[in-house]
């Protein structure tokens, strides 16, 4: 693709970095035929490709407008298209750019900019959204139907982290900010698969927000300070520990790319360090048991973990050799409209994404949906016909 980016533009390193990805871009099309949005709307500014121009217009000195808000923020940041691209295409960078210099070229306005900085403000702080989760459950049938779907169930009583047994191994597990609030068995059920191998799982007090609520939103400084106190929390434990883990796959997909993002060897030291739960399990010389009472599973791959890490296959590995049957599922690649705050902000798209999804995973009858990214679980039980768990509930 031809640029013609303003010098000043070039001199800058995001300017530098979207001029290379853009050049990169062939406009071939492959990558609306996986793209959620497109599949949906059929418009084409609706599609990666269509995407790549508004940007490319954008940077290029066209003014930055309604229009391109509008297109920009209808991306699920999914990267399907990223997954198809024959010429790789670093979309999702690309996609930071634009809405990083969108958000500073033109200001939110009125209720949008409102919410959008309550959520900023609230999620990334476990205390705080701890507290407003209570309180949502307790007031949920006064809600609005699209903030009633989005509370999450009580959690189960038993919190996590408890005292690691002694071992010679240990691991550093992510907590992450939702799911420390929202599925805290996760982590829990994860500490314990591990003790029985012998290995220590540790959690680091000041953990904070991965960053990523903040870098999808465009408030590209705000994440990369959050990204960095969470450095300065993570990086002191990295010599006793083996692994980084994540439960979370749209943590996880955050904290491996924290050496583009920072720049640092302590961040690029803290990501080569991250592995997902399913690929550190898959290394341990162990087969896991199933938990009854379920054996039929319908799979749902998180677009973070197969698009983001390019973690395929390991999960359903661990789950048949556990002896789960695993049903067919028809468009695996695509989104379930969770994709962060999406399904609060888009809610006209991320339902019928969600239905779409729901149709696919049910069309043979599973038992019981697996999933591994805490917003997909939430997102998908809200409207499932039978329950929708973290694959890591289904071993034992």
């Amino acid at each position: 693709m031809k640029t013609e980016l303003p010098l000043e533009v070039l001199a800058t390193e995001e300017g530098a970095r979207a001029d290379a990805i853009l050049r990169s871009c062939v406009h071939c099309g492959f990558c609306n035929a996986t793209c959620p949005t497109y599949s949906l709307l059929g418009d084409e500014l609706d599609g990666p490709r269509g995407r790549i121009y508004l940007i490319k217009e954008m940077l290029e000195g066209e003014q930055a407008d309604p229009v391109v808000r509008t297109h920009l923020d209808r991306c699920l940041t999914c990267r399907a298209c990223e997954t198809t691209c024959p010429s790789g295409v670093r979309y999702g960078e690309l996609l930071e750019i634009g809405r990083g210099y969108l958000e500073r070229s033109l200001p939110r306005r009125g209720p949008d900019a409102w919410i959008r900085r309550r959520l900023l403000n609230l999620v990334p702080y476990p205390g705080r959204f701890r507290r407003w989760v209570r309180l949502g459950r307790a007031v949920r049938w006064l809600l609005p139907s699209r903030l009633r779907r989005q509370v999450p169930p009580a959690p189960r009583p038993e919190d996590w982290p408890a005292p690691a047994p002694a071992a010679e191994r240990r691991v550093l597990l992510l907590q992450g900010c939702v799911q420390q609030v929202a599925t805290p068995e996760v982590d829990r059920l994860l500490a314990e698969l591990l003790a029985s191998r012998g290995i220590a799982a540790v959690a680091a007090e000041g953990e904070t927000c991965c960053g990523s609520l903040a870098l999808h939103l465009g408030e590209t400084e705000r994440a990369r300070q959050t990204m960095a106190a969470n450095v300065a929390a993570l990086e002191p434990l990295l010599d006793g520990v083996e692994a980084v883990i994540s439960t979370a796959s749209g943590c996880g997909v955050t904290v491996k790319d924290y050496g583009r993002l920072l720049g640092s060897d302590a961040a690029a030291r803290l990501a080569e360090k991250t592995l997902d739960a399913a690929e550190y399990l898959q290394r341990l010389d162990t087969t896991w048991q199933r938990r009854a009472p379920y054996r039929r599973v319908a799979w749902h791959a998180p677009c973070t973990l197969q698009h983001g890490q390019r973690v395929r296959g390991v999960v359903e590995r661990l789950l048949e050799a556990a002896g789960y049957e695993l049903v067919p599922v028809a468009e695996p690649h695509l989104c379930c409209g969770a994709a962060g705050t999406y399904a609060l902000l888009q809610p006209e798209l991320a339902e019928p994404l969600k239905t779409r999804k729901l149709a696919a995973l049910q069309a043979h009858d599973p038992e019981v949906i697996a999933t591994a990214n805490v917003g997909c679980q939430l997102h998908m039980n809200e409207g499932a016909r039978v329950p929708v768990v973290h694959w890591l509930e289904l071993l034992r």
